[in-house]
C-alpha cells in the first residue's frame, strides 16, 4: 500500500500476547507494505498482522491495545510514550476504513439483489448460482481481508512469512519480472507447509523456502509462480474457497461480509494436505514463453527423471537460446537467504 510508505522506517516497542492465557512478550513493532510485523528477541518474527484487519480496542486510553479483527485474544499493547506509532496505526486504520466499501451499504445492496433475484425466480438460491454471485460481488478489499484470515490459519502450520528485507525486495523484483502485468500480485516465502506455490484470495502467493534454498537458479521458483498463476487462471481462488466451504458459508459471506473461522481453518488444512492437479502443458508452455522463462528447470524440479514432464522439457521455449536474466546474481543470493538460513 503505497500511501503507507512514510511509516516504513517507524519502529516502536510493545507487549505482545498470543492468547489470553499466554505471557506477554516484549516485541518491536514495524509497519510493512500490507502487514504489521512483530519481532521478538534475536530479531525473530513472532507475528504478522494484516493492516486491513487491524483493530484499536480502546481508543483514547493507555496502554493502547490493538488486535487482529476477529481475534481479540491476541493483543499488542503500546504505552503512552509510543504515541508516534499509536498515531500512525490509527491514521492507517482510518485510511483503510475510508477506502473500503461501507459494510452496511454493501450488505443492503447484496441483500436487495438477493431478494430481487428470489422474486424474479429464485435463481440465486441455487447453490452454484449463489456461489457465483458471491464471487462477483465481493470487492477487492474484502478479498484481501479473507486472504489475510486464510493466511493466518495457514501460518499455524507454515510459520509466519520470512521477513528478511533485502530478500523480500529481491522477491518483489522476481515477481515483477515473471508477472509484470499482475500489479496486485504479492509474493511471500514461508518455511514449511506449502507445497511449491499457493495463491490466496487477494492475490497473495505463498512460496516454500525450498524453492530458493534447494536450487542453484531462480528459474525453478519462477516456474512454480507461473504454474500457480496458470492454475488460478482456470478458476478464481475465492470461487475455489466457496466451493469447498459450501453454500451456507457463501450465504453468510453475502449477508454478514465474513466467513466462519472454522470454515477458513478447514479450507487451510485442505490446501496444505490435498494434492492439486498440474496445469496442462500447453497452457504452461505458452505462459513460460510470454514471461521469457525456461520451462525445463521447473520440469526437472517436479520429476528429476523427466519422464512425467517430457513435454515441458522437450518443448522448452528457450532450449536453444537464453532468455533475459530473471535476477542479478546478488539479488538471487539475498533471496536464497530470505528466511535467514
Amino acid at each position: 500500500m503505497k500511501q503507507f510508505a512514510e511509516y516504513r522506517q517507524l519502529r516502536a516497542t510493545g507487549l505482545w500476547r498470543e492468547r489470553p492465557d499466554a505471557q506477554r512478550r516484549n516485541v518491536t513493532v514495524s509497519i510493512g507494505e500490507a502487514t504489521l510485523t512483530l519481532t521478538g528477541q534475536n530479531e525473530r518474527v513472532v507475528a504478522h498482522w494484516s493492516l486491513p484487519a487491524l483493530t484499536h480496542a480502546n481508543p483514547g486510553h493507555y496502554p493502547a491495545i490493538f488486535h487482529p479483527d476477529g481475534n481479540p485474544g491476541e493483543t499488542l499493547e503500546l504505552a503512552e510514550d509510543q504515541a508516534e506509532m499509536i498515531g500512525a496505526l490509527n491514521r492507517l486504520c482510518t485510511v483503510i476504513e475510508r477506502s473500503r466499501p461501507h459494510p452496511g451499504r454493501l450488505r443492503m445492496v447484496i441483500l436487495s439483489a438477493v431478494v430481487l433475484a428470489v422474486l424474479v425466480g429464485g435463481v440465486f438460491w441455487l447453490p452454484d448460482a449463489l456461489r457465483r454471485h458471491a464471487v462477483t460481488v465481493v470487492p477487492q478489499a474484502k478479498r484481501a481481508t479473507i486472504g489475510a484470515a486464510l493466511m493466518s490459519e495457514i501460518n499455524r502450520v507454515s510459520g509466519p512469512a520470512c521477513d528478511q528485507r533485502e530478500g523480500q525486495e529481491a522477491l518483489d523484483r522476481l515477481g515483477r519480472r515473471v508477472a509484470a502485468d499482475d500489479k496486485r500480485l504479492r509474493l511471500l516465502v514461508v518455511r514449511e507447509g506449502v507445497k511449491g506455490a499457493l495463491l490466496l484470495p487477494g492475490r497473495v502467493m505463498l512460496l516454500n523456502r525450498t524453492l530458493f534454498e534447494d536450487y542453484e537458479e531462480p528459474d525453478v521458483a519462477a516456474g512454480f509462480i507461473l504454474a500457480e498463476l496458470v492454475r488460478s487462471a482456470s478458476g478464481d481462488p475465492l470461487a475455489a474457497l466457496l466451493d469447498y466451504v459450501g453454500v451456507r458459508s457463501a450465504f453468510q459471506l453475502l449477508t454478514t461480509g465474513d466467513l466462519p473461522r472454522t470454515a477458513l481453518r478447514s479450507y487451510a488444512e485442505h490446501l496444505l494436505t490435498d494434492p492439486r492437479a498440474r496445469p496442462p502443458a500447453p497452457a504452461l508452455l505458452a505462459r513460460f514463453r510470454t514471461a521469457q522463462v525456461r520451462s525445463s528447470p521447473y520440469a526437472f524440479a517436479l520429476d528429476v527423471t523427466g519422464e512425467t514432464v517430457l513435454g515441458l522439457v522437450e518443448a522448452d521455449p528457450f532450449a536453444a537460446e537464453a532468455p533475459p536474466p530473471l535476477l542479478r546474481d546478488f539479488d538471487w543470493l539475498r533471496l536464497q537467504d530470505i528466511c535467514g538460513g
